[in-house]
């Protein structure tokens, strides 16, 4: 059975190196049997700020996008650095959901300048520990936007689909996370 990696573009609106960055891993992934990809860029998904406090009624755009995050078995999170941490799109992106991140691989790929992004990168990962996802270790950076080697990228999949195949059996035995 072929893994579901989805790759959510997380910068919005001025930055827009991350369609580049998704490209530049999408081309990787694509060359891999078993591994079915799909990029959503948050600057087309126009998911509404939060609202109100859990539990509430989620809005069109939110309905729309939680089945497609929950049938996928992994995640890369592509996310640039702002102001020493990661976007509000981002963010609020994770805060609308729950159970779609829950027993699943989380990766990164991240820009910026000198740090490649590495301090969103630092931040993101207790967020999506809180949530009951697995982060998985490295994250090939685009330090002023030139490329990672591509051994960066594909030691990142190598990690990400092991985790995927890990915890989708975990999931499918364990009644915790039904």
């Amino acid at each position: 059975m072929n893994i579901r990696m989805a790759i959510v573009i997380g910068g919005v609106g001025r930055d827009r190196f991350g369609p580049a960055a998704a490209a530049w891993l999408t081309g990787r992934a694509e060359l891999r049997e078993h591994l079915d990809v799909d990029v959503l860029d948050l600057d087309e998904a126009w998911l509404p700020p939060i609202p109100c406090e859990r539990p509430c009624v989620a809005p069109p755009a939110v309905r729309d996008l939680a089945p497609w995050l929950a049938a996928a078995d992994a995640f890369v999170i592509v996310t640039p650095e702002h102001n020493h941490s990661f976007p509000a799109s981002l963010k609020n992106a994770v805060d609308w959901y729950r159970d779609e991140w829950r027993a699943k691989p989380v990766a990164f790929v991240s820009y910026g300048a000198d740090g490649g992004g590495a301090l969103a990168v630092e931040q993101l990962r207790p967020v999506f520990a809180a949530l009951d996802a697995v982060t998985v270790s490295g994250a090939p950076a685009f330090r002023r936007r030139r490329p990672p080697p591509v051994e960066a990228a594909e030691g990142l999949l190598d990690r990400l689909i092991w985790w995927a195949r890990a915890l989708r059996a975990a999931r499918e035995t364990t009644p915790i996370w039904r």
